[in-house]
């Protein structure tokens, strides 16, 4: 399930970004609202998590444009101002749902998915590359089989899926794939493509090596 989630407070969407990855997201995260805006309007979410008071466009100005533009993907706002009224202006701008900080992660997980089963008929259910397909409920298929995955290769493989087609650097994996605490470094990163390469081998599905920019999943006989 892909996500944008923006936040100007840079400590904070880190942390938001590895735990939303931690719970089967595919997430692009910014730290303004015009880069919010940008992205709304070049690529595809099931979702957006705003914050409210961003910098060069606030939270309700990026839902007030999306909704304009037409787009009916669900928003959940973020704000440290916990007034009703506040939260009335939210909602009146587009919002589907408004979080109050302080929160803890478990809400905010609860919350997105009550949210993505409401929209569910706005949402495509299943990515599909040539024979590997993606399901929302976060499990990948190969030639209509499960495929069996650790959770950083299903986490990696994710990323790569929503990108399909695209380069994805290395660091920007290993920053979906690994938390904080974690004692890795990006070239672990090697490790799990080498091992998501043996499982999609038999496949025409295939993640390519593109110097200098990272990985692209692809589908062809191309040599890796």
């Amino acid at each position: 399930m892909r996500l944008l989630l923006a936040e100007d407070n840079r400590e904070l969407a880190h942390w938001l970004e590895k735990a939303l990855v931690q719970h089967g997201f595919a997430v692009d995260c910014v730290f303004d609202g015009q880069a919010a805006d940008h992205l709304l309007q070049s690529e595809r979410y099931a979702m957006a998590v705003l914050d409210i008071g961003m910098p060069r466009m606030d939270g309700l100005q990026v839902v007030q444009r999306l909704r304009q533009r037409g787009q009916h993907l669900p928003v959940l706002l973020l704000t440290a101002r916990s007034e009703v009224a506040e939260r009335v202006k939210g909602l009146n701008a587009g919002a589907d749902d408004y979080l109050p900080k302080p929160f803890q992660l478990e809400e905010l997980d609860a919350r997105l998915r009550a949210l993505l089963r409401r929209s569910e008929g706005q949402i495509q259910e299943t990515q599909r590359l040539g024979d590997l397909a993606f399901h929302d409920e976060g499990y990948f298929e190969l030639a209509g089989k499960p495929l069996a995955l650790t959770p950083r290769e299903c986490a990696l493989l994710t990323v790569l899926m929503y990108r399909r087609g695209r380069p994805v650097s290395r660091q920007h994996l290993f920053d979906q794939v690994f938390s904080l605490s974690d004692e890795a470094s990006p070239e672990s990163i090697e490790l799990y493509v080498h091992r998501l390469r043996k499982k999609l081998h038999a496949s025409n599905v295939r993640i390519t090596t593109l110097r200098g920019l990272g990985y692209a999943l692809e589908c062809g006989d191309e040599t890796q």
